[in-house]
């Protein structure tokens, strides 16, 4: 994990708007103030240019970079996106292509991600979202298990550019503390699990 600084965690929070009264980045705001200590989150609004093979080299457009350089240097990835015409906003897919390349040095790679998913409808996204893991596994992301995180109605939920739904962001908290958890067990020293596992489990179950 590139991102590591003592036991601090930085996720790389990248919203699927560019919208400035974007729902996505008032759930982000919401979220972030109910993270546990010593996590912190940069979000990022991804306005790139579309992506273009013949101009994915060094001459790249220099927010390219910049977006490449923080997401790689973070230590896991925080997506907050809504869902447009049943799927994948197109700035956050442009997003994820750009960060998948080059393929040797994908800044995606072995990378814990977090999605939530909102909408105006019940359905809190959940097509977007899966589109999302589809697109974040392709780029060899590591997802993280357990519930996914879909907000509907969302607009009932915030108010002057805040998630305020305590139920909603306590689920949502506790879908990062999983986060958390996948980029702190990445932290640990080869053969620390296998140590563990020796003091905890008695002797006749290890026959």
């Amino acid at each position: 994990m590139t991102g590591t600084t003592g036991n601090r965690i930085r996720l790389f929070g990248l919203i699927g708007s560019l919208s400035r009264a974007s729902r996505s980045l008032a759930v982000m705001r919401g979220i972030a103030g109910s993270v546990p200590p010593g996590v912190e989150i940069d979000a990022f609004a991804p306005d790139l240019p579309l992506y273009n093979q013949d101009n994915d080299n060094t001459q790249a457009a220099p927010p390219v970079h910049q977006f490449r350089r923080a997401l790689h240097h973070s230590d896991g990835l925080l997506i907050v996106s809504p869902e447009y015409n049943h799927g994948i906003p197109g700035v956050l897919k442009n997003a994820l292509d750009w960060a998948s390349r080059p393929i040797e040095a994908s800044s995606l790679a072995n990378k814990p991600a977090l999605v939530i998913s909102n909408s105006t409808a019940y359905t809190g996204g959940a097509r977007a979202q899966s589109q999302i893991h589809t697109t974040l596994l392709a780029a060899g992301a590591r997802i993280v298990p357990g519930p996914e995180v879909v907000i509907g109605k969302v607009h009932e939920k915030i108010v002057e550019g805040y998630l305020i739904d305590r139920h909603t962001i306590d689920f949502a908290v506790d879908a990062i503390g999983r986060l958390v958890h996948m980029i702190e067990h990445a932290r640990l020293p080869a053969g620390s699990l296998h140590c563990l596992y020796d003091r905890q489990t008695p002797s006749a179950a290890r026959r």
